[in-house]
């Protein structure tokens, strides 16, 4: 998702779990030409929190119905995001908008995406499924080509090659990875492509609206879904915290988002959110005794660099064109 303000044409590959990210922020103030350390800090726990909740929804996916977590994932925030912001700036300003239809569509993309990263967590290793979200910049680069008339230049085109031979790398065409639950992996990052692109589009909507809307639609959509679950199993004491709490941790790793987004600049924090893949690595690995091979680490490490390296190309293209465009005025 691109935060409000942030130059247009660069993205955050944030896959919070893959439906998180710094959802469309209050612009952030200039950025010094340093990071701060405590927008750093604030972006490690935020991919922390996003880590931990797929974790725990991985474990949950084992025996709890897949549209049981995402409508607690995003019912949960609903209320959370509403409990915070509602007294500060009243209820209309969460709903208010003069892009209903472009709202909705952003709000359902981003729940396809919840619906197929927690589908791909339920068979694959956490590490590889967030590796793969990862080619969500890749993604971006394509779809920005088709819907927003940007050009694909030599270097984007190389950037998307790479990216997309890191995934082979990563699912292996003929190996275990190519499954089912890889294509979920990809679906998932294709719709939270989608939901970038859309959320650029929205640009000049109130960020408090933009940030509220997904969490409305993905509770409301999978309400409707509830009565035709198969419960295989009752949802336990333990099972409900666990619930509560991981929705809870995806509020708070908005929240850490927007106040890194308030001390540095998108563009200086994007590198940042990369450490979500070495969360995700230790998690599979503690957690559920998983650890990538030699193979999926070679993919991991370049679809992180494709991502970052688009995220620098386009940071460099928005600061020359803007340094163009003061010199045109002066």
């Amino acid at each position: 998702m691109s935060p409000k303000g942030r130059p247009e044409g660069t993205s955050t590959p944030t896959r919070v779990s893959a439906e998180e990210s710094p959802a469309n922020l209050p612009a952030a103030p200039a950025a010094p030409a340093h990071v701060p350390l405590s927008a750093v800090l604030l972006v490690c726990g935020a991919t922390l929190c996003f880590v931990l909740l797929d974790s725990m929804f991985k474990h949950l996916s084992q025996h709890l119905p897949i549209p049981l977590l995402v409508w607690a994932r995003w019912t949960v925030q609903a209320v959370a995001v509403a409990l915070w912001l509602v007294p500060q700036s009243g209820l209309r300003a969460l709903v208010r908008t003069r892009k209903l239809t472009a709202q909705l569509f952003r709000g359902a993309v981003l729940i396809g995406s919840s619906l197929c990263f927690v589908s791909a967590l339920k068979v694959m290793p956490l590490a590889e499924v967030t590796a793969l979200n990862y080619t969500t910049p890749v993604l971006v680069t394509i779809l920005a080509v088709v819907f927003l008339d940007e050009r694909m230049t030599r270097m984007r085109v190389a950037f998307v090659v790479a990216g997309f031979a890191g995934m082979l790398l990563v699912v292996r065409p003929g190996g275990e990875l190519f499954q089912g639950a890889a294509l979920f992996a990809l679906g998932s990052a294709w719709f939270y492509a989608m939901f970038q692109i859309t959320t650029r589009k929205l640009a000049d909507e109130d960020w408090r609206a933009l940030l509220f809307y997904p969490a409305l639609v993905g509770a409301v959509a999978m309400t409707v879904l509830l009565p035709f679950l198969d419960w295989r199993s009752p949802v336990t004491l333990q099972d409900g915290a666990m619930i509560v709490a991981a929705g809870l941790l995806g509020s708070l790793g908005h929240f850490l988002f927007q106040r890194a987004f308030q001390r540095a600049a998108a563009s200086a924090i994007t590198p940042f959110t990369y450490v979500q893949l070495v969360w995700s690595t230790l998690a599979g690995w503690i957690a559920f005794a998983s650890f990538p091979d030699a193979w999926t680490l070679t993919g991991m490490a370049i679809i992180t660099g494709s991502g970052l390296l688009i995220a620098l190309h386009e940071q460099r293209k928005s600061r020359t064109a803007v340094a163009a465009q003061a010199t045109v005025v002066d």
